[in-house]
């Protein structure tokens, strides 16, 4: 009896903890998560691509929530390219966010030879929708962003992905996104306009996935670094910079090229949520989300996070 109760103990230990990947059934990338009163939606990509065809298959996006941190419940895919239009493909790395009961899902999305990349945006009253687009076309496309020739004088059609929305203190919305080039600009309060003009910001090897969060005094801009990528970071006592670069503190992703991230505060504790190719056929395009502890130096400086495959612990 006593080595039963052992046992059930122990796995009673185990259940407690995500393991990492988090989502073990389909395949996850590009992480959005969202605080909404005592629940996380953690907001993906979804990759489809088969083990012996390299590539992005990516048509639509998908949704879980939590309550633990644990325990996902899968609310199904709640947007795809077909609620768009005018985007011929490419469901990639999207951002949700919530302003005054409304719930805004910017997306990034291709439009078609010749023109690129493009932000568009999905509106609901719930976090779990339904979605629907108010504007009928991109919010931010290729002919918008002020520097559209590459260094070797090509048209850059494919700087316009991978949005991150923060809104300030004051009530300011934002809205970050780039590849190679990065880019921000404000946003008006119906949050599906910019307010005002595109500006850049240049920070060591930037690569993709800008994330904003507060903590404390301090604004933290956390992006993909290089290629393959590592995860790096800047600082700033204003969201409008300057920004100060701190350097990398997250490796590589194992056998993923690419790391994308996203940051919450959810019961006290904080959290960097990323994805890695770690399911047994998993790789750089087919991912999945895994969840570990972000902790902060006295000097508001991140500690390096070092994957695990324990995952994190239930909160109540």
């Amino acid at each position: 009896m006593k080595t039963l109760t052992l046992f059930a103990a122990l796995a009673a230990a185990v259940s407690a903890h995500a393991d990492n990947p988090i989502i073990t059934d389909v395949f996850t990338a590009d992480p959005a998560a969202l605080v909404h009163g005592d629940t996380v939606y953690l907001y993906t990509g979804h990759d489809e691509a088969l083990p012996d065809k390299p590539g992005y298959v990516m048509d639509d996006w998908l949704c879980f929530s939590s309550t633990d941190m644990v325990n996902w419940k899968p609310e199904g895919s709640l947007l795809s390219l077909e609620d768009f239009p005018w985007a011929k493909a490419n469901a990639w790395a999207a951002h949700t966010i919530e302003r005054d009961g409304t719930f805004f899902w910017y997306v990034s999305v291709w439009r078609g030879e010749g023109l690129g990349f493009a932000v568009g945006v999905a509106t609901a009253d719930s976090p779990t929708g339904p979605f629907s687009d108010p504007l009928g076309g991109p919010l931010i496309s290729s002919d918008m962003t002020p520097d559209p020739i590459n260094p070797e004088g090509r048209r850059v059609t494919w700087d316009d992905i991978d949005p991150a929305a923060f809104i300030d203190d004051d009530g300011q919305a934002y809205l970050f996104w780039g590849n190679t080039n990065l880019y921000w600009a404000k946003l008006k309060d119906n949050m599906i306009e910019l307010d005002g003009e595109i500006h850049q910001i240049e920070l060591p090897r930037f690569t993709e996935a800008p994330w904003i969060h507060k903590k404390g005094d301090l604004y933290y801009l956390t992006y993909a670094w290089g290629f393959p990528e590592r995860t790096a970071y800047a600082t700033s006592k204003s969201i409008t910079g300057p920004w100060e670069y701190r350097g990398v503190f997250k490796g590589l992703a194992g056998n993923c090229n690419t790391n994308h991230q996203s940051i919450i505060e959810f019961k006290g504790r904080d959290y960097f949520i990323y994805h890695n190719g770690g399911l047994l056929t998993g790789g750089s395009f087919r991912r999945s989300v895994c969840i570990d502890e972000l902790r902060y130096n006295e000097d508001g400086t991140l500690q390096r996070i070092v994957p695990t495959i324990e995952g994190v612990p239930a909160v109540e």
